[in-house]
């Protein structure tokens, strides 16, 4: 090949490559978890300030109390549903599991190409609410919470920070990309505020501190 066409077919090549970058600059992660917008920030603290500060009362805890996944449309069930809402070019089988598509976690800031390294996030934990009042509702009320696809309940996040996570409030555990703390606690005191949950005192401190920096 003539050194002019080769040159010729290099300058392409790089026009190219850098035209692939700046597209991936501009449009960020793979994909993008598609939480519902929390409320903003003063609607929060407002939320807060309202709640009722009360100790925490685990007695009689158990997560089959809250009945989930549940179906939500055809075959295709609250874990299903929220994959492919939180996912970019999901798609699923006949029985609506994905079996492929990509994942962005925004507590972690990772992307994974596999459903199974993806587990639905109950924002309030379960466990959380039942020490906060949900001990008192009827199961239906605790399954409307467990399947919450309408406030800012369930999220698509990386299996391993969801776990790691457990039942802890702000008070004690955070996602470790600061840039969502703010959404994330947002989110928090809006789905206590709508449920009447209450808040323990090292929590609402926490939320308090985060709610200040938004």
């Amino acid at each position: 090949m003539p050194k002019f066409y080769a040159r010729r077919r290099l300058s392409i090549v790089a026009a190219l490559t850098g035209l692939i970058a700046s597209v991936g600059l501009f449009n960020g992660p793979t994909a993008s978890a598609a939480l519902p917008t929390p409320v903003s920030a003063a609607t929060a603290r407002s939320y807060l300030a309202s709640l009722d500060v009360r100790t925490e009362n685990r007695t009689g805890y158990n997560r089959d109390l809250f009945p989930h996944w549940i179906t939500i449309s055809g075959s295709c069930n609250t874990r299903e549903t929220v994959l492919k809402r939180d996912g970019s070019n999901v798609s699923t089988d006949s029985s609506c599991y994905a079996t492929s598509g990509s994942w962005y976690s925004p507590y972690d800031g990772a992307t994974w190409y596999a459903a199974s390294d993806v587990d639905i996030d109950h924002l309030v934990p379960l466990a959380e609410a039942w020490d906060s009042g949900a001990g008192a509702w009827s199961t239906s009320r605790r399954q409307s919470f467990a399947n919450d696809l309408t406030r800012p309940q369930l999220l698509a996040v990386t299996d391993n920070v969801n776990q790691a996570k457990g039942d802890q409030d702000p008070a004690t555990w955070m996602p470790s990309r600061s840039a969502y703390r703010c959404t994330y606690v947002r989110a928090w005191v809006q789905v206590k505020y709508y449920y009447d949950l209450s808040v323990d005192s090292a929590e609402k401190s926490a939320l308090q501190g985060y709610l200040a920096g938004c």
